[in-house]
């Protein structure tokens, strides 16, 4: 779906300062995991991509990387609040170290819905990173280990995350404008 509304994008957060936090991220859950035979990794798809692509060349730890695709927005602005299992992970979590990468914490309904899901199959340890966090618009409660970058109430896309399929492959975070004069960034 294509977005009706003709919109903007305003930089928020620049290429460099990701690059700065992801490698910071990374080194505070090497220290927080050493010792593990083995990090599961569990991406949120699809927003999550550019991140954990980014974050695991930066953890100094042997790493498997799975993937889960949960939704509750489908190509909205605002949460469904139903969240449906799109893709399940490959492989077998418990017993074992698990970070699962989320793109964007809104409302906390995916990402609760994520964790309980993964704590019922008994990892020995589940800690989450986010990318960003809209503590603002929480109306679960949840909260990452690990967070990027805090935000307001904002509509962004950028470095992974879409508005409708589009914009993902931007370097940057951009907030999303919609304007009167018909331009479309």
């Amino acid at each position: 779906m294509v977005p009706q509304r003709p919109y903007a994008i305003d930089e928020m957060i620049s290429a460099k300062a990701i690059a700065a936090r992801v490698e910071a991220l990374a080194k505070e859950i090497t220290r927080a995991f050493r010792g593990t035979d083995k990090l599961i990794v569990v991406g949120l798809l699809r927003g999550s991509f550019v991140f954990i692509a980014d974050l695991v060349r930066e953890i100094d730890l042997p790493v498997e990387v799975d993937f889960l695709e949960a939704s509750s927005y489908g190509n909205a602005m605002e949460s469904s609040r139903e969240v449906r299992i799109l893709k399940d992970l490959r492989g077998e979590i418990a017993g074992r170290d698990v970070l699962v990468v989320e793109d964007i914490v809104d409302t906390g309904f995916t990402l609760h819905h994520v964790v309980n899901l993964l704590r019922s199959r008994e990892p020995k340890r589940l800690e989450v990173c986010a990318l960003l966090d809209k503590p603002s618009r929480r109306e679960v409660p949840i909260k990452a280990t690990w967070t990027g970058f805090e935000i307001p109430d904002e509509f962004v896309v950028g470095y992974g995350i879409d508005f409708a399929q589009r914009n993902r492959n931007l370097p940057y975070i951009g907030k999303v404008r919609f304007t009167e004069d018909g331009s479309v960034g």
